[in-house]
């Protein structure tokens, strides 16, 4: 009898189990923005320039070192913040600076920022500050956009391409 009350609270267990896994699949359901609005998606990694230049070792200090630790350059790691700035229709709707990831400061600064907009006709002004100036910016792109609801429009950043790059994801 005893082993027939455990089999019965097993099988009650699992039925419970499986109820509720297949109720969380489904539900509740998630909104990732309203439905009336577009979202401007930031999101990429980037990195900086050194926060110090690097600096040539002299023919003396090259000797002094061992042989098999001589090196031409001596260039610290640390790098400087990401700043970024994005302007719809003249508004600004984002401006923040990202520091680089690392235990040394020497990683690429990774940016993902969700904006939700109004649907319709936008003039997109993206700015990105990557280097030691304190004025400027280093890379400008501006864009016009005709984004609907629900549509995902991503800005993403590639220095190999010359600077902003733009994707819709309808």
């Amino acid at each position: 009898m005893l082993k027939f009350s455990r089999l019965l609270a097993q099988v009650i267990s699992f039925a419970v189990f499986g109820v509720a896994l297949a109720y969380f699949s489904n539900s509740p359901s998630y909104t990732y923005h309203d439905a009336e609005m577009a979202l401007i998606m930031v999101s990429f990694s980037h990195s900086s320039e050194r926060k110090e230049e690097c600096r040539r070792f002299t023919p003396e200090e090259i000797a002094a070192t061992a042989a098999n630790m001589r090196r031409p350059m001596d260039c610290k790691r640390e790098r400087v913040p990401v700043y970024i700035e994005v302007m719809l229709d003249g508004e600004n709707l984002l401006s923040k600076s990202y520091n680089p990831t690392g235990l040394s400061k020497d990683g690429a600064s990774s940016i993902y920022e969700r904006i939700t907009v109004k649907p319709g006709q936008h003039h997109l002004l993206v700015k990105l500050r990557d280097s030691g100036r304190e004025e400027g910016f280093d890379y400008e792109s501006d864009t016009t956009i005709n984004i609907k609801a629900k549509e995902l429009f991503v800005i993403d950043f590639r220095k190999e391409l010359g600077g902003f790059y733009f994707k819709r994801d309808e």
